[in-house]
């Protein structure tokens, strides 16, 4: 039986979960002072997810890099294929706050959208 140790991250208990799996199925998992831990590490250990945030190039505007950040956690390997995707894309201002940069990424399901406006060099976010 094989040992993983993970920290919840549902609350602010942030518990010690040790969870034990034999040939790829959970066991147990024990240090959970609920149900969210247990659910926690389970697709932690199936399935892992990110929310992915990075920034994105920009142009015309008053920054030369807009934040953007996907709206639904994709999964954990996929997330440095992202970034290099996201590394290509330039976006003209001005840009909105929640406005779809790129979507569908690597065909997670998962939109990838601006984390705030972006004005135009002129100080205007519609021109």
């Amino acid at each position: 039986m094989n040992k993983h140790d993970f920290v919840c991250i549902n609350c602010p208990l942030s518990c010690s979960l040790e969870l034990r799996e034999e040939a790829g199925e959970i066991v147990e998992v024990k240090g959970s002072d609920c149900k969210l831990g247990e659910k926690y590490a389970a697709e932690e250990f199936k399935d892992p997810r990110r929310v992915l945030t990075t920034t994105v190039n920009a142009r015309g505007g008053i920054v030369a890099l807009l934040p953007v950040h996907s709206v639904g956690a994709i999964p954990k390997r996929l997330v440095r294929d992202a970034v290099r995707a996201l590394a290509g894309v330039t976006v003209d201002a001005p840009v909105a706050f929640g406005q779809v940069i790129a979507e569908n990424i690597l065909d997670t399901g998962v939109d990838v959208v601006s984390s705030r406006e972006l004005e135009n060099s002129s100080g205007h976010s519609d021109d």
